[in-house]
């Protein structure tokens, strides 16, 4: 379908066009560049470090008591979850089901 004006486009117009597609272009390949880079170490842990100092721990009370006696509840909370295994299906039963 040809244009309402046939005027040619300017060629200020085909720079500004040019360049907005440069500009995308070097975004989208920053941005893939940048997600496939390796993830970081992650950040120092002070609170694990063998020689850390009482200032840089948590606070007392929010440190766990490694000695403190569970209850019944806590105790199953922990228990690691057991099931059955389900048995294969026998695809003519569900079929006529």
């Amino acid at each position: 379908m040809a244009r309402k004006n046939d005027k040619p486009m300017s060629k200020r117009t085909i720079g500004l066009a040019a360049l907005g597609t440069i500009v995308g272009a070097g975004a989208a390949a920053f941005t893939a560049f940048r997600m496939m880079k390796a993830p970081g170490e992650g950040h120092a842990a002070p609170d694990l470090a063998p020689d850390a100092e009482p200032a840089s721990r948590a606070p007392e009370a929010f440190r766990p008591d490694p000695q403190a006696p569970m209850n019944a509840a806590e105790r199953e909370a922990m228990r690691p979850m057991t099931t059955p295994v389900p048995a294969p299906v026998d695809r003519e039963s569900v079929a006529l089901s």
